[in-house]
């Protein structure tokens, strides 16, 4: 997939989280939905030029609809805050998950956004298909006692070097990162630290990061697990994967041989990375999802015009219940509550979801039914309970 080509399809969206921050998110690719809960250093403007992250954003995008965000306070998200605490965090993924209207998801949760996907598979067991941790941790778990000390010298280094021209005191996390890398990736990944985020915020975000920790919630989660680590990371050190697989049941943990905590397109761990993603996913992918126009992009357009219990349009046969099978279980839940005479109000309180969430499922199931026009809630409800 060409990277040009592949930035000309990200549509990039804001939402509100529950504290009223702003957070960008962007969607691309086609296929089963995966949300990916992002790092810190990322900004949704500059990823696609980046010869650190683009092949990452391809390569998902080949088999599923990307739904990944700026965490708040960095990239294009809302700058300037000072909450970044597991919280605020959690709330930032559910806005972005309920903006983009998908119901059930496989979730790739990376480095920092470990903590926050278990708090929201604890949490929303339902919503997620798969669940991913790449480079990440469940809450730090080091025992190192030199460890406060390096927290504290970093932290000075961002404050004195963050924000100069020359980027020798980011060269230092860049280092971390990514030892094993070009001079045009370690230059690359130094500007990025500056565009993505200011001093103060770094410092602050960084702080609160690592005081979230959602360990004792391993032991809570049901669902298909993949922990993929690099052997060598020296960012989140391998015994925090070691710990996250054998926290829930039946995770498998994957070695990748690399020295770099973001493993580059180049490197014998990237082929790897690609064939344990894909084949964990595979059963997503063979189960009869739609693609974006279905799950994602089309509802945005959508959503407009399906406010009401009568606003929402129809056309077609109302008959047989034809093409119901094409429904999330989501998708069916709200339109049998529908079918009972509750509004969008009433079912978004039904479900506790908002409005706009619930006229965007229901914007889905007239694109899915093709049902268009002023009687598409009449329609689509009588071929529910025709089949019923």
């Amino acid at each position: 997939m060409d990277a040009s080509a592949s930035v000309s399809r990200q549509e990039i969206r804001f939402c509100r989280a529950p504290d009223g921050v702003r957070i960008a998110y962007a969607v691309h690719g086609s296929g089963p939905p995966m949300v990916v809960d992002s790092c810190w250093l990322s900004h949704l403007q500059y990823d696609w030029q980046s010869p650190v992250w683009r092949h990452y954003l391809a390569e998902w995008g080949r088999d599923h609809t990307v739904i990944r965000f700026d965490e708040r306070g960095h990239g294009l998200s809302d700058r300037g805050v000072v909450d970044h605490s597991l919280a605020a965090r959690l709330g930032d993924l559910e806005a972005v998950v309920e903006d983009a209207g998908v119901d059930r998801f496989a979730l790739q949760a990376m480095a920092q956004g470990g903590p926050v996907a278990i708090a929201y598979v604890a949490k929303h067991p339902e919503r997620v298909s798969r669940l991913v941790f790449y480079g990440s941790y469940s809450g730090q778990q080091s025992k190192d006692p030199t460890e406060a000390e390096m927290n504290d010298t970093l932290d000075a280094l961002i404050k004195v070097g963050w924000a100069r021209p020359d980027s020798a005191f980011r060269r230092v996390f860049t280092s971390l990162m990514i030892p094993r890398a070009t001079e045009e990736q370690h230059t690359w990944l130094d500007e990025l630290q500056r565009v993505a985020t200011d001093a103060d915020t770094a410092r602050s975000s960084r702080r609160q990061r690592l005081a979230a920790d959602s360990s004792a919630l391993l032991g809570e989660l049901d669902v298909p697990t993949l922990v993929i680590h690099s052997r060598g990371d020296r960012m989140n050190d391998f015994e925090e994967a070691r710990y996250l697989a054998a926290g829930i049941d039946g995770a498998r943990l994957v070695a990748l041989e690399s020295d770099n905590h973001i493993v580059l397109e180049d490197e014998a761990a990237w082929p790897v990375y690609v064939a344990e993603l894909r084949d964990f996913l595979a059963e997503d992918r063979t189960r009869g999802h739609v693609g974006p126009a279905a799950t994602v992009t089309g509802a945005a357009g959508a959503a407009g015009s399906a406010g009401s219990a009568g606003s929402a349009g129809s056309a077609g046969s109302a008959g047989g219940g034809e093409g119901l099978d094409q429904l999330s279980t989501r998708e069916v839940e709200i339109l049998r509550l529908a079918s009972e005479g509750l509004d969008n109000d009433v079912i978004a309180r039904e479900l506790t979801l908002s409005v706009r969430t619930v006229e965007r499922h229901l914007s889905n199931v007239y694109a899915k039914l093709d049902l268009h026009g002023k009687s598409a809630r009449t329609a689509a409800v009588a071929r529910l309970l025709t089949r019923a």
